[in-house]
């Protein structure tokens, strides 16, 4: 009407809005980006790339310190990642001076295995979901240009175990979005996302879709439970020795036997679950010879790996 004020259309007083607000360039920007096909897996031979991310200082280590020693033999990069500091992960000391003891200990059973660890501070018994972590973990996966993830399922009793889990099923999409969180280039192939081995049933049970004999380095594996002691040894957070530690000599080397045949029968009971995926991927002679073993399921998220990349990527099973 002659006189009335002029209406914008909707269009119009958000595209006004963008550009006041300083959003000018963004349409360059996304202009910029180059559109991207399907990319080809990882190749035969290729050097591997893989990240594992654990709820606290021990649980990348006894999920996957087996792998990472085989994959780091064979000339290929492996980092453990502790999500949280394990800053109460003790019966009778916490904060800082278990902090970095933890920390410590970590260290050492990489240098075990011959892996690159990383210790994150965020307190134990606290990690959240957030925006924050979501993308620290996306950032530590671009930044190892991961051909492979392994981390926790989301169920588990753990809550830092869970959210361990969620945290990376929320990066493993964003880890190829150009805008989401920019400052660290998206990777332009999506890795392969896998959970490690869980005996927890609701609301699926664990299913073993790789399993890897470790025989050749149980010894190692066995020597990183040794390392961290404040865990194992002394008991970790619930777990200490009817009648306390023992202070004898004897005692003390009964009390370390007690914790490696404790280890040595759970690795020996993951081989035993899945003697059927070992004759399969092994063939039955070697799969039956297998006595220690890791399992892990492939993840939904993520690239979906056929057969024959699986064996690409875990390059122990032979012809």
């Amino acid at each position: 009407m002659p006189g009335s004020p002029s209406v914008r259309s909707a269009p119009t007083r958000v595209a006004t809005t963008l550009l006041l607000a300083g959003f000018v360039a963004v349409p360059a920007l996304v202009r910029a980006q180059a559109p991207r096909g399907a990319v080809a897996p990882v190749a035969a031979g290729a050097k591997l790339r893989i990240i594992a991310f654990g709820a606290h200082p021990d649980d990348c280590e006894l999920d996957e310190a087996g792998i990472g020693a085989k994959f780091a033999a064979q000339g290929h990069a492996f980092k453990c990642v502790a999500v949280t500091n394990g800053d109460i992960g003790h019966w009778g000391t916490a904060g800082g001076p278990l902090a970095l003891r933890r920390h410590a200990e970590a260290e050492k059973a990489a240098r075990i295995l011959g892996i690159e660890s990383q210790v994150l501070d965020n307190h134990d018994g606290e990690l959240m979901v957030t925006l924050e972590n979501r993308k620290t973990i996306a950032r530590l996966i671009r930044e190892w240009k991961a051909d492979v993830v392994i981390s926790h399922r989301p169920n588990d009793y753990h809550p830092d175990h869970r959210y361990t889990g969620v945290l990376v099923m929320d990066a493993a999409y964003m880890v190829q979005v150009p805008f989401f969180d920019p400052d660290v280039p998206p990777l332009t192939r999506n890795p392969v996302f896998l959970f490690s081995e869980d005996r927890f049933q609701k609301p699926n049970p664990f299913s073993g879709d790789i399993v890897v004999g470790i025989d050749d380095v149980i010894d190692k594996k066995l020597a990183v439970v040794e390392a961290m002691e404040s865990q194992f040894y002394e008991g970790g957070c619930c777990d200490l020795p009817p009648g306390g530690l023992p202070t004898d000599a004897a005692g003390k080397e009964a009390r370390r036997k007690e914790v490696r045949d404790r280890f040595t029968k759970r690795f020996a009971s993951t081989a035993d679950r899945f003697r059927a995926k070992l004759d399969e991927e092994y063939g039955p002679e070697r799969g039956a010879a297998v006595k220690y073993a890791e399992a892990f399921e492939v993840c939904e998220y993520g690239r979906q790996p056929s057969k024959e990349e699986i064996r690409h990527l875990f390059p122990f099973f032979g012809q």
